[in-house]
């Protein structure tokens, strides 16, 4: 099940209660004005406990999370937000790290391209992505998807031909280098 993206606050807001560093992805709390508080020591105790110390915590999906005025946000969003002036489309960890958000690392991407750099599935049995074995024709299978459409590579006697015609089809269909790692 995919989480439903929320709009992000305003940029000016997140930049007054947030600090980003681009090089090692990490957010941070900033000092918040007492503007954000309903009293001076609510303000303080806030600030004494909370400003400089890395903002969120890993989440489900083992995605980084800040929560923001009682709603949580996915700090990659926040993080793209915040370094780029624009809200993403989807993000893509090009490293498949899903805590790494160095801003190197993330690209705004469509779901459709975002779902061509995708790590290796956790019950993948032969290690490599589209190629598996069909046990009943003792050979290997290649096929691979694209704009949701099973494509069928052929079966082959040896797996590292499999392998090969599943590597061939992820060049054509423009599939990231990574697609199929493990992270």
């Amino acid at each position: 099940m995919t989480a439903k993206i929320v709009d992000l606050p305003p940029l000016d807001y997140l930049r007054e209660i947030l600090d980003y560093n681009p090089e090692t992805g990490v957010l941070t709390w900033r000092a918040r004005p007492i503007e954000h508080f309903k009293s001076l020591s609510s303000c303080r105790t806030w600030n004494t406990r909370y400003a400089g110390v890395e903002a969120g915590g890993v989440g489900g999906g083992g995605y980084k999370r800040i929560r923001i005025d009682s709603i949580r946000y996915q700090a990659h969003r926040i993080a793209y937000f915040m370094h780029h002036g624009v809200e993403p489309d989807n993000i893509d960890h090009i490293n498949h790290d899903r805590v790494d958000n160095r801003i190197e690392n993330l690209r705004s991407v469509s779901h459709q391209k975002n779902s061509k750099n995708q790590s290796i599935a956790k019950n993948n049995t032969s290690g490599v992505t589209g190629v598996s074995l069909n046990k009943h024709a003792g050979k290997w299978l290649a096929q691979i998807k694209v704009n949701g459409k099973s494509r069928y590579l052929g079966f082959f006697d040896s797996f590292s031909d499999a392998v090969i015609t599943r590597k061939l089809a992820e060049i054509k269909y423009g599939f990231h280098a990574n697609h199929g790692k493990d992270v």
